[in-house]
């Protein structure tokens, strides 16, 4: 039996809530916690926001402004992003950020942009430039 009644009958609200819950609580807690994760990560059927698009290449800034190669913390991005796009939409929506981003900033190198996936040895699907269509 997962629930029990409460010990005492007059007992206030909070009181009876607490401890109502048989089994292994520990374990329970755990897993509210991970699926909550999940559920605000990741919902169905909704693309990629630009903030983790914008999270997932931060690193790679000054790569992308005309430094040296990417560094492996850029290139984890890269992965990341790559992992977080498997849909059409989801590749669409990130290029829209990638696109939108890349306006922000003046001193962008267009040819660095291009490079970046290939720099880190990842092949994203999805063309970071200032100038692509995103819904092709």
């Amino acid at each position: 039996m997962l629930w029990r009644r409460p010990r005492r009958q007059n007992c206030r609200r909070g009181r009876q809530l607490e401890g109502e819950i048989r089994g292994d609580v520990g374990n329970g807690r755990i897993l509210v916690k991970v699926l909550t994760v999940l559920l605000l990560t990741v919902e169905p059927g909704r693309a990629i926001s630009c903030g983790q698009v914008d999270s997932a290449l931060a690193h790679c800034l000054e790569f992308l402004t005309g430094g040296p190669g990417p560094s492996p913390v850029c290139c984890d991005g890269v992965m990341n992003l790559k992992a977080m796009t498997p849909t059409i939409g989801d590749r669409r929506a990130a290029c829209e950020c990638m696109k939108e981003a890349a306006g922000h900033y003046a001193s962008l190198k267009s040819d660095k942009a291009s490079q970046l996936p290939q720099a880190c040895g990842v092949q994203i699907g999805v063309p970071i430039t200032k100038d692509v269509d995103c819904s092709t």
